[in-house]
This record gives C-alpha cells, structure tokens and sequence, in this order.
C-alpha cells in the first residue's frame, strides 16, 4: 500500500532497487562472515509513514532475493565487530600492516561502523525512490560533524558493543574516537561553526531521527578555515588539512558527476532559445556520507562535491615540452574551488573564487535534483516538481539555486518564463541566519556578469518582474513614496530604472507663468558683470570637478533581496531575529508579501549534546525521569522542574557536573566560546575581567577571598583572517590571560585561557563541564546563537543580553535561572543617536578600565586603536557602535550577582537544573518539525 508525499500512512516492504539508484554496497554474498554487516538471512524491510493518520499495514509484505539484511538480523556482539574491525584494518587499510597506532584502529572502525550503516542508507532511498515522495534538499556552504564514530555507533546503539571489542583488540572507546580530535583532519573533524546553527541538523542525524526524507548538499573541502595558533603576536592561520589522511565515511561516486560552466556567452538559437556556450568547463564529482538516526533505521545522506576536470583538457603537448604549470593550469583551476572553506575575497580573484564556490554548489546539485526526479516519476510531469522537491537556502550563500533553476528549465527543459518562475517560486524557500549589512550578500553585477552571463540576464528579468508588482501593488499616486520602495526593494542595486517606469519620476518642468497667471518673459540683456561672474562660477565648477570627480557607487546584485523575491517562505531563526527581519531588514518586503514571512527559532539536538557528550548527566535525568524517553521526547525534560529542590537530586547533579570537569585541565567556571566579532563583544568580557583583576589587586588576600569566587574563564573562536579588529581582541585576550595566570598575588582565584582552535570536537568536551556561560551580544544582533542552548541543556547558567535565542531561553528557564543584563533591541537605536550627538557620559568604571589597559599593565603591546574604537562620538571604527560602554555598567554589576548565586550551591544547583529542565522547547526536533510541516511540507517515513 502506498500514497503520495501528501497523504497518509504508508507501510510497504522494501526490495533491491535498481543499480543506479543505489550508493556503494561492500557487503557482498561472497564475503567472508568476518565482515559483521552480512549475513545470510533473507531480509525484508518493512517502511511505514508516520503521520496524524492511523497507523496501516500491508497484508503481505514483499521481499526479493538477495537483499542485504536489515541490522536486525545482525549479530552485533562483540566478537563480531572485533572481527569487522581486524577484517578492515587488514583489506581495507589506508595505514601499513606494520602501523598499529590507534589511529588506524579508528579507520578501521569506522570504517566497521560504516558497513553497517550502508544497508539502512541504500534501503532508505530505494525507499524514498519507490515510493516518489517528496524530499526536502538542504543547501548550506558548511556542515558541522565533530566526532561522528561516536555519534553514529550511540545512533546504532552499539556503544557498550564496540567497547567490548575494541577492548578485545587492545583499545578503549574513547582512545580510538580521540584520535579524530589528535590527528583526524582529514576525517572532517569539524567544520567550526561560522554563522549557520541549522546546518548541523544533518550531522546530528536530524532527519534520520526524525524519518524525514531530505537530502544534505554542500562542497567537499580540502582545507578548513584555518588552524588557528596563538603566538605573542596573537593569532595566526595555517592551513587545515581535512583530507590529509582521508576521510572514512566517504564514498566516491564516481559515476555521479555534473558539468559545471563558467564565463562563455549567451547566444540566441534558431528555435527562440537562450544558450549558454563557451568558457571554461568543470565537473563535479559526487562523495556521500551516511547520517544515521536514533533508534531508526533511516539513515540520510550528506552529498558533498568536489571539482575536477576531463583527462583530455590535460594539456600533454605542453606538459612534454616541459611547460609544467601551463599544461595543469585548467585542472588546477577546477581544484582550487574546493581547496578552502570561506577562502579571502578581498582580491579580485578571491572574490571570483567564492562565487564560483557557490554557484558550484547550486548547479550540482540542482541537476542531481532534476536527475533523480526525472528518474523517479517516469514521464516527468514538470508542474508537479515542487510537489516532490522543496529547496531550502541555508542564508544566501545558495542563492544562485534560483536563476540556476530558471535556466535549467527554460534552456534545457524548454519551458517559458512564466513555467520556469511559478516552479521555482514554489519550490525555493530561504533562512535568514543575519540582521548585519555586510553579511547580507551583495555581489558585483560586473563580476557576475562576465563569470555567470546567463543568470545575470535571468536576475535581470527577474528585477524587472519585480518592478512590475510593486508599481501593480502600489500604483503610481506617490511617486516619492513609489521611488523609495523600489530603491529598497530592487534586486539590482544603483540601477537607472527601465525607461518605460523612469518617466514616472520625472520631475515637471516650472511654469512659464507666474502666481497672477501672467506669463513670464525671459529676457537676453546680460550685463558685463554677469558675464564676469559666469565665467568665474564656471571656472570654479572646473576645478571642482577636476580634482573631485563624481563618484560613481557600483552595480551590485543583492543576493538577499533575490532569495526573498523567489521563495515562497523567508524564515528567521529566533523569535527577536524574525521581528527584526520583518520590522527592519525586509520590512518594504513584509508589507508586500507578508504571508511569506515565518519564524522558525534554531534547535540542538539532545542526543549529541546530553545523552553521548554527557553520559554522566544523561544518566542522573534518565534515573530521575524515569526512562530514557527524553532522549527522543525531549518534553520529557520538563519533569525535572518538580525535583529541582530534591537534595538527592542536587547532590547527584552536582556530582556528575564534576565528573565533566575532571576531562578537562583546567576546568571551566565560565566560558565563553563563539567566533570572534564585535558584536559578539568578547571585548566586554574581557574588558570585564580586567575590571574583577584591577580590584582584585587593590584588596589584600583575605579581602580577595571573602569578596570574589575562584574562576577559570575560557575563551574559544576563531578571528577571521582579515577581520582586524577582531584579531586585536584574540591578541589582547591572550595578553590579559599571560598577565593574570602568572600573578602571584592572584593565584586561582582569577585564570584566563584561550583555547585555540576551538570547533565542535572541543566544544563536545568543554560544554558539559560549563558552569557560566556568556552570551553578551549586542541586543538586536544576534540571530539565534545555538550555543546557549546547548549550553542550558547541560544545566549551564547563562549570563547574557535580550538577544537572538536568549530571550526565549529566558522565558523557558525562567527570568531568576538567567543572569541578564544591558540595552534591550528597542534601545539600541536611540541609543546609538544619543552617542553620535555627543550626549553619552561613560561611567567611570569604564574609563578607569580603559586607563589601566593603557597603563601598559598587560605588556608592551599598544592597544590605544583597540580603545580608540569604543571612545569618540562618530568615524569608522570609532564610537562604540557595539556599545561596551554603555552597558559595562549592568554587565559588571550583573557578574556581582553571579558571584553571590554561586556562593550559595543549593540556589546554584537548583537553577542548574532548572535551565536543562526548560530547555525541552530548543531541541532541534522541534525545528525540523516546524520546518517540515510549514515550509516544506514533507512527511515523516519510518523502516521498520
């Protein structure tokens, strides 16, 4: 029995699927029984849709011959998976027999773990195939794994197993999977979290815990950002080698490559068709990863890609005449797409790069799309793609998905404008991850229309399309009014506009008559003297124009407002965030289309971010719940709330807390881990604790140790490479943490520590061993932020302003569970025009800490430009735009408090397990359903 992806419940038995449609099965019937994936038992895979309808089954289920066996029918002892493991480090080896380092013991293993995963991944999307449901298809830039053997050996629930056998093999767990942490960059350890929290619900298995049928696509990188160092010059950048030594999970599929083009011409054919011709030609190659669910066996797919191009664009001739760079230059043109995430783009070239990236990204994997819909459906029936394809734009970085789309479907598919705009439009939807104007792309329309000319002529009648509905929507009664929206709303930027609508802003010409209706002559006497005084007037407008020539501001495509035009949904992140977007960033849009507009607030997963990272708390709530149902039911949280004054309770709480910190050296009483940006404002962490040091110094010990509680403050994040200001913090930062670690009068009751090179592996260790942690924004700023949440599920107390997620944290935790403090979103307007008037008075605590950071107390490096930003009413990079000043204040009078809740255990204790407590509403199921069922409108389908 079987309905489509709009019905409801389905249950059907699941068969081999053809070859194409299958990933990569190394489990075949002649291999040897070492190999723990096979077996012999004839499998039958039972499917079912899980919806509101009642539950149905199929009467006789179907089975065929040969079909690998579900992981029911595997035997997943221990001796088993020892023999998977020794099986893999002897036949599929990318280390020497001689080298037995747990590193090898790691590929092995995963590579034992991936075997059993591949069954349920072919079965999911011969499933999905079968059955023609529609799938939702996940575009982001970059995806966040961390340690995925573990991840996927909880999802498989074969953790205690693979410890027996690795314990067999003479290893521990936990000293195998550390080696993707010590020497795994090349197994995608991480890709540190940039902007996008919802870009790892795909590596946190999201979709598959969920049985949502989806796809993930994004680039395969050879290097990260960076590798971050600190040095006494501050930070520095190496290059992060991911694939130096291969990545386990991947597999190439070589038989799943697209072309890509760039640059060429468009040229009309005789049948009326544009047709992009010439240029330079790429392809893109395929590589999957398996994503498992939770206690499911649906297992989704991470489709990454990487560049390359045809042997016989090598240039032999050349190479043999020994012009060695000459002969690989297209190769090594088609390579570097794919060599760094988020490569430099202050150069020319840099920027072309990026734009290559992204529209790599977008072709791939559109055609891979349209591939497999035109496979699945038979006879495509075009009107009916966005009933089995929904798009989602992960921020703007996929934006060229759209006018890849139209020419898809219009060049190739031979549909016309109207067709290809009603598809795309239902097809396309867009996150919002950003309120800040550089973040919100815009890209030079005459770089893009040299590199992409085809899709620079589909932007262009989409921009005109658009001036259409607006004059349609508004009329042409006030042309001012008129003129402002279309300047707002345009795709393209400092654009004249087309002539047949600039006339409506023609200004009239003044009347020849005067008030009395009686017409004015015009007369031709021109004195001397005026003639004098023309010529001087125009001899000074010369000379003005000579050395001051009109500045011209450049054409640009504005990526942000094209995703807002061609999706059908526009989605912020947090409920501040989307207010934001729909009152301020797209608010011309929002009075046009309001029905577009949605909230959709970010969510983490409990499964990664408690129950495998934190196995100690997660053992203390399943003891108290009752049952392990919160891991899935994450609601079931809620239930602590009626324990949180129990003694028992706060005492075992405390415990496991403790157990955390004893992993990490030193532990951690306060953090603070995000990328570095000034509206992050680690500058008012930092500018805090040298304020809590300063005192510090001014008291004698005893004093010290009555007025402060001992804290180690930890710091993690990346400064982009040239992000200057931000690179002064990380120096500064580190400086401060020199100066006050080796303080004798201090000792340990005040540490600072930068960790370097932080990224989800860390964050894995450092967060559940939080007990502050700090998300101090500058309200109106921050989208959501991911990290407070996965802070608060692991009992953490956060200490933060009204912004992004925080103020919804708040309300769940409860307002006395959360330390807040600062200028709310509303202010911060006002605020910022108080200071440029020159009304804002500092408070003297802040002076006084600015003086002592002079003063030379932290080294001889000159921080005045670091100072110098947050003094002055107006100039670039000046006037405290991030406004530390204003609320240093609230912030250091709020960190007081802090210390007097910790100082007594039990109210600390209690509004510890209080904030994991409310942190049920920000597991990432919830997003996904929220996402599922309003934007995209998939359902959820279970093998069973």
């Amino acid at each position: 029995m079987a309905t489509s992806s709009n019905g409801g419940a389905v249950m059907a038995t699941l068969s081999h699927c053809s070859s194409n449609a299958r990933l990569m099965d190394f489990t075949s019937r002649n291999r040897s029984s070492k190999v723990f994936s096979l077996t012999s038992v004839k499998p039958s895979f039972c499917v079912r849709c899980v919806s509101s309808e009642p539950k149905q089954r199929a009467r006789e289920p179907v089975t065929e011959e040969g079909v690998l066996s579900d992981l029911s029918s595997f035997p997943p002892d221990a001796a088993s998976i020892a023999s998977s493991i020794k099986y893999h480090a002897e036949f599929t080896p990318l280390f020497s027999s001689q080298n037995s380092e747990p590193s090898k013991a790691f590929f092995a293993t995963a590579q034992s773990v991936r075997d059993a995963l591949i069954t349920n991944w072919n079965a999911t999307y011969d499933f999905y195939e079968k059955m023609n449901v529609k799938q939702a298809y996940y575009l982001s830039m970059e995806f966040l794994q961390g340690r995925a053997l573990l991840n996927a050996i909880g999802n498989l629930e074969l953790t205690g197993e693979y410890a027996d056998a690795l314990e067999k093999l003479g290893y521990t767990l936990e000293t195998v999977a550390s080696q993707v942490l010590k020497k795994m960059n090349g197994a995608r350890r991480c890709s540190w979290q940039w902007r996008f929290g919802q870009a790892c619900f795909l590596f946190s298995g999201l979709f598959g815990n969920l049985n949502y049928p989806a796809w993930g696509y994004g680039l395969r990188y050879k290097y990260g950002l960076f590798k971050q160092h600190l040095t006494k010059d501050g930070q520095e950048e190496v290059a992060e080698n991911w694939l130096e030594i291969g990545n386990p999970w991947e597999i190439v599929r070589n038989d799943v490559s697209y072309p890509v083009k760039f640059y060429g011409k468009v040229v009309m054919s005789s049948d009326g068709k544009s047709r992009w011709i010439g240029g330079e030609d790429i392809m893109a190659v395929a590589y999957d990863v398996p994503i498992p669910g939770y206690k499911t066996k649906t297992t989704i797919n991470l489709r990454l890609w990487s560049t390359k191009v045809p042997s016989d664009q090598f240039d032999l001739s050349a190479f043999n005449a020994g012009e060695h760079t000459k002969a690989c230059e297209t190769q090594a043109n088609a390579e570097k797409i794919c060599y760094i995430l988020y490569p430099g783009d202050e150069s020319e070239e840099g920027k072309i790069l990026r734009l290559k990236q992204q529209y790599t990204l977008c072709s791939a994997s559109l055609q891979d799309i349209i591939a497999r819909f035109e496979r699945s459906g038979g006879n495509a029936r075009w009107e009916e793609f966005p009933d089995k394809v929904a798009v989602q734009m992960n921020d703007t970085h996929p934006t060229l998905c759209i006018p890849e789309l139209m020419r898809i479907l219009m060049d190739l598919k031979g549909m016309s404008w109207e067709e290809a705009w009603r598809i795309t439009q239902r097809t396309v939807a867009y996150t919002n991850h950003t309120v800040l104007p550089e973040a919100l792309e815009k890209w030079s329309y005459e770089l893009m229309q040299r590199l992409l000319p085809r899709h620079v002529e589909i932007i262009e009648m989409i921009d005109k399309q658009l001036i259409e509905d607006i004059i349609s929507e508004y009329g042409t009664s006030n042309p001012e009014m008129l003129e402002k929206k279309l300047v707002s709303m345009r795709i393209l930027e400092n654009f004249d506009l087309p002539a047949s609508v600039a006339g409506l802003f023609v200004k009239p010409e003044e009347s020849p008559f005067d008030k009395t209706g009686e017409k004015v002559e015009a007369t031709d006497a021109v004195t001397v003297a005026d003639k004098d005084e023309l010529e001087v007037e125009k001899k000074q407008k010369n000379e003005v124009a000579n050395k001051e020539p009109v500045y011209i501001p450049p054409k640009m495509v504005r990526m942000a407002n094209l995703c807002v035009v061609a999706g059908h949904t526009v989605n912020g992140v947090a409920e501040i965030h989307s207010e934001i977007v729909k009152n301020e960033v797209f608010n011309d849009f929002f009075q046009l289309w309001p029905e577009k507009f949605q909230n959709k607030t970010n969510g983490v997963t409990p499964r990664r971010w408690i129950h495998f990272c934190n196995p100690e708390l997660s053992a203390v709530i399943t003891k108290w719940i009752g049952s392990k149902d919160w891991i899935l039911k994450t609601e079931k949280l809620a239930e602590l709330q009626k324990f949180a004054d129990n003694e028992d309770l706060q005492i075992e709480w405390r415990a496991a807390k403790e157990s955390t910190r004893l992993r990490l050296l030193p532990f951690s009483k306060k953090n603070w881990v995000k990328r570095i940006h000034e509206y992050k404002r680690q500058l008012l962490n930092i500018l805090g604790i040298v304020y809590r040091y300063k005192k510090m110094k001014e008291m004698t010990a005893v004093e010290r140790e009555v007025k402060f509680v001992p804290r180690v403050c930890l710091f993690g994040g990346k400064a982009f490479s040239t992000y200057v200001q931000a690179k002064r913090i990380v120096k500064f930062i580190t400086d401060v943490g020199a100066t006050i670690n080796h303080d004798p009068d201090i000792g340990d009751l005040l540490k600072v520590v930068f960790v370097p090179d932080y990224n989800v592996t860390v964050a894995e260790l450092l967060i559940p061993a939080s007990e502050l942690s700090q998300h101090i924004s500058t309200a109106g700023m921050e989208a959501s932020g991911t990290s407070n949440m996965k802070f608060a599920m692991n009992g953490c107390i956060l200490i933060g302003t009204l912004d992004g997620a925080n103020v919804e944290i708040r309300q769940e935790v409860g307002e006395d569970n959360f330390f807040f403090f600062g200028a709310q979103a509303h202010e911060i307007a006002a605020l910022r025009k108080e200071r440029a008037a020159g009304k804002f008075v500092p408070d003297e605590r802040f002076e006084e800490v600015k003086k002592f950071v002079r003063s030379g107390a932290f080294g001889p490096h000159n921080y005045d430009e670091l100072m110098g930003s947050l003094e002055g009413n107006e100039g670039y990079g000046r006037a405290d735009y991030f406004l530390v000043g204003k609320d240093f204040p609230s912030y250091i009078e709020c960190q007081e408090k802090v210390d007097i809740a910790y100082r007594d255990q039990r109210r600390w204790t209690k509004m510890s397990i209080l904030n994991a407590a409310g942190s049920y509403k920000f597991s990432s199921d919830r997003t996904i359903h929220e996402y599922a069922k309003d934007i995209w409108n998939i359902h959820p389908l279970e093998i069973i």
